[in-house]
Formats: structure tokens, C-alpha cells, sequence
């Protein structure tokens, strides 16, 4: 069946009425145009769709299905058209921002709720990915606003200060590893790891790493957030690395052990990319200032793990 618009609209308006030749003028259309739209629908249909007697027409049991579903189609037609009204006039918006791991699980969550509270007319699209992904897509203008650590490619990009953002190696409180002061992720290697999901882009990161040092991390289990993560190593199940500020976050009764990670890549420093400034949408560039303003309310004083 291809009922459009047009026919939704004629139906609804012929049950209302209770005339086809009332609703035909309420939509607009030539009683002759309307009653073969709507022995149109009825061929389509395979059943009548209307009930003719003297007083007028009602709906059979397939027209109230019929017009159940008219009314959810046209309703939100109506609600789409308002909407995108509103865009046209510029007095609302959503912007594109993507993020790796640590800033969309970690630093994101509170900002953005603040942003939206003080933004009514602004939706936000968030996107999790690598920051080298992150980087390439808000030079390609996949995304207004990006946030990524400091080894990505920024040519031809705005950066601003966001976070810091430490890697530390979390462990059960009775593993090997969790009276050492410092570890590399090499020195890591023979124990089982508990990963992330192939979705988050910390896993990937951790996994090139791993590979540069001629390692392969021994995943016994991927899960879906760093939460997850923290319960499962608490748990027994084996060790991760993840941002520090999750770990402290969840581990708020010495449940795991965190040791410092060693490796260069492992202390990075998170930045909001943008294409240029002064080029993005009203709302893009608020985004962008409330992320890159806000950088001191929101940080986690960083101190040592182990301490």
C-alpha cells in the first residue's frame, strides 16, 4: 500500500467530518479528486475503508486502523515540519561533536548537561571515536566540534586547552602487579587483560600500542564502559588500563589497585578541535567556548595513583 500524505490527510478530514464532501473542502480538494482518492485507498487496502449511509460516513474496523495511523503519521509530519521551522529560523541547532574515550565517558557527561540546561534550543550529537578519527573528521566537516589527545594530527585545526587525561593500570589488590610503583604496558603482556568493546575507541588505542611494542594483549573478556571495566578487575577477572579519573571515580572504597603507567603516550593532553573559530555555527561556537571555558571547573586534580 503507498497511501501519501494527501490521501492521510483526506481521510482524517472525511472522518472528522463524517462527509466526504465536508472533509473534501476541509483538504482542499474537489469532492471528485477526494472520492477517487478515496476508492483509491480502499482498492489498495483490499477492504472498504468507510461506511456510507444517509447521515454520512463512519469508519469500518480497517478505517480506525487506518485512521490510528494516520494520526501518528500526520502528527509527527506536523511536529517534524515545526521543528525544522524552527532550524530555518535559526532559533535552534544541533552540532556535531565527536570524542575519544576518556573525554566523552569522563569529562563530557556533566559539561554537556550544563551546556544544555543553559542551551534549550541546542541539541547535541555525540560521537565516540580514536582522535586521530576525531581530528580527520572535523577537518573533513563531519563534525563542527571535536575533543582528542595531543598525538593526533591537528594541521590546519584550532586547538583549545580542554583536560589532562592519565592512563593508569588498574588490578585486583592481590595481582603482581599491584605493589609496583610504575609499569609499561610491555611489562604487561603475560597477564589477562579485561578490554573494551570494539565500539570504544580507548581499545583500539591501547591495542596499536600494544602492537608497537611487539606485545598482543591477552583479552579474556570486552565489555561495554569503563565502569564495567573497573567492576570487573575489582572482580577478579584481570587487569585493564583506563583513564584515571574513571578509576577514581568508581573506585571509591580501595576495591583495585592503580599503578602508574610509564609509557609516554600514557599522560595525554585533551584538546576541542575546531576547523576555525570564528567559521562555526552560533551554536557550534558556544559549545566550543562553554567546553574549552569550563576546563578548570570540571578537571580532576591528577595526583599520584599509587600515593
Amino acid at each position: 500500500m503507498h497511501f501519501d500524505l494527501t490521501d492521510l490527510r483526506l481521510f482524517l478530514h472525511v472522518v472528522e467530518a463524517g462527509s466526504i464532501t465536508a472533509g473534501a473542502t476541509r483538504a482542499g480538494l474537489a469532492l471528485a479528486s477526494a472520492s477517487t482518492r478515496i476508492r483509491g485507498m480502499e482498492e489498495q487496502a483490499g477492504v472498504p475503508l468507510l461506511e456510507r449511509g444517509r447521515r454520512g460516513v463512519g469508519p469500518t474496523p480497517a478505517g480506525r486502523t487506518l485512521l490510528r495511523h494516520a494520526r501518528l503519521v500526520t502528527g509527527q509530519m506536523e511536529q517534524m515540519r515545526g521543528e525544522m521551522g524552527e532550524y530555518a529560523r535559526g532559533l535552534r541547532g544541533c552540532v556535531r561533536l565527536l570524542a575519544n574515550t576518556a573525554a566523552a565517558a569522563e569529562f563530557l557527561p556533566e559539561l554537556l548537561a550544563d551546556f544544555l540546561r543553559a542551551n534549550p534550543n541546542v541539541d547535541v550529537d555525540l560521537g565516540e571515536r580514536p582522535s586521530p578519527e576525531v581530528a580527520r573528521a572535523v577537518a573533513e566537516e563531519e563534525a563542527e566540534v571535536g575533543i582528542a589527545a595531543g598525538h593526533a594530527d591537528f594541521s590546519g585545526l584550532e586547538a583549545l586547552p580542554f583536560r589532562t587525561d592519565r592512563l593508569v593500570l588498574i588490578t585486583p589488590l592481590d595481582h603482581p602487579l599491584a605493589g609496583r610503583g610504575r609499569v609499561t604496558l610491555s611489562e604487561t603482556m603475560d597477564f589477562e587483560f579485561v578490554g573494551l568493546s570494539d565500539e570504544s575507541a580507548l581499545g583500539g588505542h591501547l591495542a596499536g600500542h600494544a602492537a608497537r611494542v611487539g606485545g598482543r594483549m591477552r583479552t579474556r573478556v570486552r565489555v561495554r564502559g569503563l565502569d564495567t571495566t573497573c567492576r570487573m578487575v575489582a572482580l577478579g577477572a584481570g587487569i585493564a588500563v583506563v583513564p584515571e579519573a574513571a578509576a577514581r571515580r568508581w573506585d571509591t572504597q580501595d576495591t583495585l589497585a592503580m599503578v602508574r603507567m610509564e609509557d609516554p603516550w600514557a599522560e595525554r593532553q585533551l584538546v576541542v578541535l575546531v576547523r576555525r573559530l570564528d567559521a562555526l555555527s552560533p551554536h557550534a561556537g558556544k559549545l566550543a567556548e562553554h567546553l574549552a571555558g569550563q576546563r578548570e571547573m570540571a578537571g580532576l586534580a591528577m595526583g599520584d595513583p599509587t600515593g
